[in-house]
């Protein structure tokens, strides 16, 4: 009856960052630390997941002898995501017709 939620997803700190790219499709790491609160040591982690999950395209790079790190969201990413909130979505659905 109930769809099995996206392990990968179902993270906070992911499905932040996840939600994050959908909207912007692309970000600095100091842009997507800022928005979810996230210290760099964790946000790296999560990143480094969504990556191997293929969810996200992790590009690093020196801009005026600074490292700057930027995700970008896949297409892989996008279907995930948006399975994952249809799954939500029926969570809510069920809930709603026994009230």
């Amino acid at each position: 009856m109930f769809k099995e939620l996206d392990p990968i997803l179902h993270a906070q700190l992911r499905l932040a960052v996840v939600s994050l790219l959908i909207g912007v499709k692309e970000a600095e790491f100091t842009f997507i630390k800022e928005k979810t609160n996230a210290t760099a040591g964790n946000l790296s982690v999560q990143i480094q997941k969504l990556k191997e999950a293929g969810y996200i395209e992790v590009t690093k790079q020196f801009v005026n002898n600074y490292p700057q790190t930027t995700c970008k969201i896949t297409q892989q990413g996008i279907v995930a995501f948006e399975k994952y909130v249809a799954a939500l979505q029926q969570y809510l659905n069920v809930s709603e017709s026994q009230k």
